[in-house]
C-alpha cells in the first residue's frame, strides 16, 4: 500500500450559514500582506511532503478565480454538495481518482504539514484503515476558547472521545467529555480527513443520519452507520492550532499567522 497515489482536495463553499462568504475573507499575515482564507488553506496544502495533487473543489465561481490566480487546480462540482466529503467524493468520482484521498477544509489554514504527513503515514501502514483524522490534545489555553465560544453562544470548533484502541466513538460541537482538562483529554478534532477512495464512494450511499443533522458534523455518518473512524493524535510542536468558524475567529487566526511568521 506504499505506493498508493496522495491527493489532497480543499472544499470550499461560499455560502456558510455562520459565516456567509467566509473562504474570501482576508487573513493578515506576518508581512501585512492579506490573502484570502481559501488561498491560505490552499497554501497549507501544498506543504505537506509525499502529496501527488492537490485540488481545490468548490460550486463558486468567485472561489474558483481566487485560487486560479495563485495557480492552483480547480474542479468545480454541484451546488447540491451538503458538506465538504460529498465534495470530495464528486472530484474523486469525476476525476476516477484512486489510493488515498485527503480532505483538508477550506476553514484551516493553520494546518501544520506534519499532521497531514502523520494522517497519510497511519494510513500507508494499515491498510484496513478506511477513514482516518488526527487529533490534537486541547492545551488549557485551547480548552479556556472552546468553553468561551459555548459561553457566548457561538458554534467552533468540534472536539473528539476515543476509545483505547483510538477509534472514534463521537464528535461534538460541544466541550467533551463532561469534566475535561487536567488528566482527562480533550481532544481537538483538527479539520482533515483521509479516505480511501471506495470509503468516499460508499459515504455518498449512506443516508445522513439524526446525529450528523443535529451537531452539523459530517463525520458522523461513519459512525451512526457503524463504520469506524481511526484517530490520529499529532503534536502542535508549541503551533496554536484554530479553525475559521466565525468572524470572531479571524482574529486567533491572523494572529497564529503573525506568530509563527508566515507571510
Amino acid at each position: 500500500m506504499s505506493g498508493e497515489a496522495v491527493t489532497i482536495v480543499v472544499p470550499a463553499r461560499y455560502a456558510s450559514s455562520r459565516f456567509p462568504g467566509k473562504p474570501l475573507v482576508p487573513l493578515k499575515g506576518a508581512s501585512g500582506a492579506e490573502k484570502t482564507l481559501v488561498v491560505r488553506a490552499w497554501e497549507a496544502a501544498m506543504a505537506p511532503t509525499g502529496v501527488d495533487r492537490v485540488i481545490v473543489a468548490t460550486d463558486d465561481d468567485r472561489i474558483a478565480e481566487a485560487v486560479r490566480d495563485c495557480g492552483a487546480e480547480v474542479a468545480m462540482t454541484s451546488p447540491e454538495a451538503r458538506n465538504g466529503t460529498e465534495r470530495c467524493a464528486e472530484v474523486v468520482a469525476s476525476l476516477d481518482l484512486s489510493g488515498i484521498v485527503v480532505n483538508l477544509q477550506g476553514d484551516a489554514p493553520l494546518t501544520p504539514p506534519w499532521f497531514v504527513e502523520a494522517l497519510i503515514a497511519a494510513m500507508r501502514a494499515d491498510p484496513t484503515i478506511d477513514v482516518a483524522t488526527p487529533v490534537l490534545r486541547c492545551s488549557d489555553g485551547a480548552l479556556a476558547d472552546f468553553r468561551a465560544d459555548r459561553a457566548a453562544g457561538r458554534v467552533g470548533g468540534t472536539l473528539a472521545v476515543l476509545d483505547r484502541n483510538g477509534r472514534a466513538l463521537y464528535f461534538s460541537k460541544e466541550v467533551i467529555p463532561f469534566g475535561a482538562g487536567g488528566e482527562v483529554p480533550a481532544w481537538h478534532h483538527v479539520g482533515v480527513y483521509a479516505f480511501r477512495a471506495a470509503a468516499l464512494a460508499a459515504y455518498m450511499e449512506l443516508a445522513p443520519g439524526m446525529l450528523e443533522t443535529a451537531e452539523g458534523l459530517e463525520q458522523l455518518r461513519f459512525l451512526e452507520h457503524g463504520l469506524p473512524v481511526t484517530c490520529v493524535p499529532v503534536d502542535a510542536r508549541g503551533a496554536h492550532f484554530w479553525e475559521v468558524n466565525n468572524p470572531e475567529d479571524v482574529e486567533r487566526v491572523e494572529a497564529a499567522l503573525q506568530s509563527r511568521g508566515i507571510a
